[in-house]
């Protein structure tokens, strides 16, 4: 009988602390929304970034997911699923030739781009992660300018 309650309390531990063990992560899903594009030509590029040395990433190399949304009427909408929890920024790129790539003009940008936080971009306020990041705890809607220079 000794070695049945032993055996039967052996077994209430393991599965007490597998449970524990086991839980499922939390994830949230981010939308984000672009309007006022100067035009319906091309797409619009979303990339999302989890880490501080992430921006600027010019030729989108340094990104943690990229999604590609339509335009539509001016505007442009896309949502990351399955996000864990933790710091992010957006970049954006309205990609009128659709190459995947910014189009420069001698120096600046003729393609518009955007960052999340930042109503514009100069010398004096260059896009970083520290500055473009924001807090992602629960499924989070959020509106990215669009900058054209």
């Amino acid at each position: 009988m000794n070695k049945i309650i032993i055996i039967f309390k052996s077994l209430l531990v393991i599965v007490l602390l597998s449970s524990f063990g086991f839980q499922k992560q939390e994830t949230c899903s981010l939308t984000v929304d672009v309007s006022e594009l100067r035009n319906s030509k091309g797409t619009v590029q979303f990339a999302l970034y989890n880490r501080e040395d992430a921006l600027p990433d010019e030729h989108y190399k340094k990104y943690f997911k990229k999604l590609t949304g339509v335009i539509v009427n001016g505007t442009s909408t896309v949502t990351f699923k399955n996000l864990p929890e933790g710091k992010y920024a957006v970049n954006i790129l309205h990609d009128e030739n659709n190459d995947g790539k910014i189009k420069r003009g001698i120096i600046l940008p003729k393609e518009g781009i955007g960052f999340s936080n930042f109503q514009s971009i100069g010398i004096s306020n260059r896009p970083s992660f520290s500055k473009a990041s924001f807090s992602v705890q629960s499924d989070k809607k959020i509106k990215v300018n669009i900058i054209y220079l």
